[in-house]
């Protein structure tokens, strides 16, 4: 496909509008560039996105650690179940949520459990689905760590 041929299409967080993808501030107008040139900022645009994720995940992951004894992947986790208006998640959405295999998920889950945060519970209508349910003490950490959370997040996002 060529690039002005794409039309507004989502590519999980970046806007692809004609012929210029928008992502995380990056904004690249293909009108009038080279194959090299294109290549050439397409490298860069993901080097410089990589870095930023790598950038954020350190720091976020650091503080959720001294602050709150939270991985960032265990903090994620209370927070959609916090966000959940059901009060539980599916544990095959929170993996593809929050991009860990099943496995992953399943013994972060299990750590989430032996501290008291969250439970795990079989579907009444599909016995092979199982759900992550927050517990009031699970609801109490990720209540803590939100500021936490947002104050690292608009500290590195805007650096």
């Amino acid at each position: 496909m060529h690039p002005q041929d794409l039309s507004r299409r989502a590519f999980d967080g970046a806007s692809v509008v004609g012929p210029t993808i928008v992502s995380a501030g990056f904004g690249y107008d293909w009108h009038g560039m080279s194959p090299s040139t294109k290549s050439a900022e397409l490298r860069a645009a993901w080097r410089q996105l990589m870095s930023s994720h790598a950038r954020v995940s350190d720091a976020l992951e650091r503080a959720l650690e001294e602050r709150h004894a939270l991985s960032l992947s265990e903090f994620e986790v209370l927070q959609r179940l916090a966000e959940s208006p059901e009060g539980y998640r599916r544990m095959q959405e929170l993996a593809d949520e929050i991009h860990l295999s099943q496995s992953a998920l399943s013994r972060l889950v299990g750590r989430l459990e032996k501290a008291g945060l969250a439970e795990r519970e079989i579907c009444e209508t599909d016995r092979r689905g199982i759900y992550a349910t927050l517990t009031d003490a699970g609801r109490a950490v990720q209540k803590e760590a939100e500021p936490t959370h947002r104050r690292v997040l608009a500290a590195t996002l805007v650096a």
